[in-house]
């Protein structure tokens, strides 16, 4: 296997990709950023340097990936959506030192167009719908909407929404839930 790169691709030397990662067009990789295996990186896709990327991450158009996010297997970043690395950015204020670290658990999706503020945590399989902004950690399996984003549901592995609490079954795919008030977790 090996990478495919767009002519109108950059990628610095010293990035990390791994086999069968797809890079399209007017994407710039950082140096420093560790890319897995079998990724796709959509059009007009910026790397940071401090970023870690890990095997199966889709990343559609127009994303940037700032320094200190680590995406985790199998995330889904929707077109437009937005990461940040300071909380408190001014022009006139060097804050580089400050960046604070955002972290997407294996299997979460982020809608398109939805904002990610820095210093937070979202769960495995998490969805974040189109337009959300989160400003606070996310649970696992969590569905989050609106601005600020609150959460309304939990998801499936296989992305659809579960019904109802206690012991649930997935309707599309039955995979199975043990699902409370705050908390939704895997059964096997």
């Amino acid at each position: 296997m090996s990478v495919q790169v767009h002519e109108t691709a950059i990628i610095d030397e010293g990035a990390t990709i791994g086999d069968g990662t797809r890079i399209w067009h007017w994407v710039h990789v950082c140096a420093g950023a560790r890319i897995g295996r079998d990724c796709s990186l959509g059009q007009n896709v910026f790397v940071g340097n401090d970023v870690v990327i890990g095997n199966n991450v889709k990343v559609q158009n127009n994303v940037s990936i700032y320094d200190a996010v680590h995406l985790e297997d199998d995330v889904f970043c929707g077109p437009s959506m937005v990461f940040t690395n300071v909380y408190n950015p001014r022009s006139a204020v060097p804050r580089k030192d400050e960046y604070r670290k955002t972290l997407v658990r294996k299997g979460a999706t982020l809608g398109a167009n939805c904002t990610i503020v820095c210093d937070v945590t979202i769960g495995e399989y998490a969805f974040i719908g189109a337009g959300a902004v989160i400003t606070r950690d996310v649970p696992p399996f969590a569905l989050m909407v609106g601005v600020p984003a609150r959460r309304i549901g939990w998801m499936c592995k296989c992305g659809e929404r579960l019904q109802g609490t206690g012991l649930v079954a997935c309707a599309h795919c039955g995979a199975s839930y043990e699902i409370s008030k705050d908390a939704c977790r895997e059964t096997s």
